[in-house]
C-alpha cells in the first residue's frame, strides 16, 4: 500500500499508537463520560415520551402494533424509546382530492396539468362519446382507527375508488347530460356511491361533497360542440322568451275579460236595483196619494209654483179682496232696478 514493506509497517505502528492514546484519554475521562450519559438518559426518555396533539387532531397510540388508546388535543405522555408509537389523524380538518388537475402549492391558485391528470379527466360516456371531466372530492376522517389500520394506503385507495365511481356514473349518462342539465345529478349519484363504498371497505372516511369543476368535450371537437351548444341555448332562450310573452299576455287578456264581465254584471245589477227602487218608490207615493189626494194635489201645486215663479221675473201680487190700495201704490218706479 505504501510502496514497500517498511512503510506499511510504519503505518500500522502509527495506527496502534493512536488507538492507545485514545484509550488512555477515555480511561482518563471515564467519569465525565458516564456523567454525561447519565444526564442525557432523562432527556432522551422525556423527548421520546412527550407528544403534542393539535386542536384539529386526535392521536391513536399503539404498543408494539396494538391499539391501546386514543388521545384528544393537548400534551400527553407515552412509553418512551419506541415502545409506544403515536399516529396523529386530523379528524376536524376538511380534506380534499383533485381529479383532472392539481392546484399549485405556492398559494397562487394556479392549476397544473400533466399526463396523469389528462388521463384521469378523459372519460367515456354512455353514448360512446369522450368528455373531459374535472372534479373535487371533499371529505373528513370519521374513524381514526379504521383510517389507519383497516385499509392499506387509504389515501391512494380512496382516490382509486373515487375515479372508479365517477367513470361508472359518467358511463351511464349521455354526453349531453354530462355537459348541460345532468351535472348536478351525476355529482349527487357519484357522491352516494362513493359513500357506500367507503362504508363497505371501512375506510373511516365520510364524503361531504363532490363537485364537478369543469366538463368539456375533447379538444378536437370542442369548437363544433360549442356551436351546437350555443344553438341549443339560443333555442331555449327563444322558447323562454315566447313563454314569458305568453305568460304576460294571456293573464292580461283573461283579466280584462273578467273585468268586463264583472262590470257588465255589476251594471245589470245596478240597473235592476234602480228600476226596482223606482217602482217601489212610485208605488209608495201612489199609495199615499190614494190616502189623501187633496194634500198631494196641493203639494204638487206648491212645488210647481216654487219652480215657476222664480223664472217669471218681478211680480206684484194683489189680494182680490183688498180695497183702497191703488192710490198708495208707487207704480212709477216699477221699471227701475232696485224699486219694489
Amino acid at each position: 500500500m505504501y510502496g514497500n514493506d517498511g512503510g506499511y509497517g510504519q503505518g500500522q505502528d502509527d495506527l496502534r499508537r493512536l488507538m492507545l492514546e485514545v484509550r488512555a484519554k477515555l480511561q482518563q475521562h471515564r467519569g465525565l463520560i458516564v456523567k454525561v450519559l447519565l444526564a442525557l438518559v432523562p432527556l432522551i426518555l422525556m423527548a421520546t415520551a412527550y407528544y403534542q396533539v393539535e386542536p384539529d387532531e386526535v392521536a391513536v397510540v399503539t404498543r408494539f402494533g396494538k391499539i391501546v388508546r386514543t388521545t384528544n388535543p393537548g400534551p400527553h405522555l407515552r412509553l418512551p424509546l419506541g415502545i409506544e408509537r403515536v399516529n396523529k389523524v386530523p379528524i376536524q380538518r376538511q380534506l380534499k382530492q383533485e381529479f383532472g388537475f392539481r392546484t399549485q402549492g405556492d398559494g397562487t391558485g394556479e392549476f397544473r396539468k400533466d399526463e396523469r391528470t389528462v388521463a384521469e379527466a378523459a372519460m367515456l360516456t354512455g353514448d360512446l362519446n369522450v368528455a373531459t371531466v374535472e372534479w373535487i372530492v371533499q371529505y373528513k376522517i370519521s374513524d381514526p382507527e379504521k383510517y389507519l389500520f383497516k385499509v392499506r394506503d387509504v389515501e391512494n385507495t380512496f382516490r382509486l375508488m373515487t375515479e372508479a365511481v365517477m367513470r361508472r356514473v359518467v358511463g351511464d349518462r349521455s354526453v349531453t347530460e354530462l355537459l348541460t342539465v345532468g351535472r348536478e345529478a351525476i355529482a349527487t349519484r357519484a357522491k352516494d356511491l362513493l359513500s357506500e363504498m367507503c362504508k363497505l371497505y371501512e375506510t373511516g372516511i365520510v364524503v361531504e361533497q363532490l363537485v364537478l369543476q369543469d366538463v368539456d368535450p375533447p379538444e378536437p371537437v370542442r369548437a363544433s360542440f360549442n356551436e351546437v351548444n350555443q344553438a341549443i341555448q339560443e333555442r331555449e332562450r327563444s322558447i323562454n322568451e315566447a313563454w314569458a310573452e305568453y305568460n304576460q299576455q294571456i293573464p292580461r287578456a283573461r283579466g280584462l275579460a273578467e273585468q268586463r264581465l264583472q262590470g257588465a254584471e255589476g251594471y245589470a245589477v245596478d240597473r235592476v236595483n234602480r228600476a226596482r227602487g223606482d217602482a217601489h218608490r212610485f208605488l209608495a207615493l201612489y199609495e199615499e196619494y190614494r190616502k189623501a189626494p187633496e194634500v198631494t194635489r196641493t203639494r204638487i201645486y206648491l212645488e210647481t209654483l216654487t219652480e215657476v215663479l222664480p223664472k217669471a221675473g218681478k211680480k206684484i201680487i194683489l189680494d182680490e179682496n183688498a180695497k183702497g190700495l191703488v192710490p198708495l201704490l208707487n207704480l212709477g218706479g216699477l221699471g227701475k232696478e232696485g224699486t219694489p
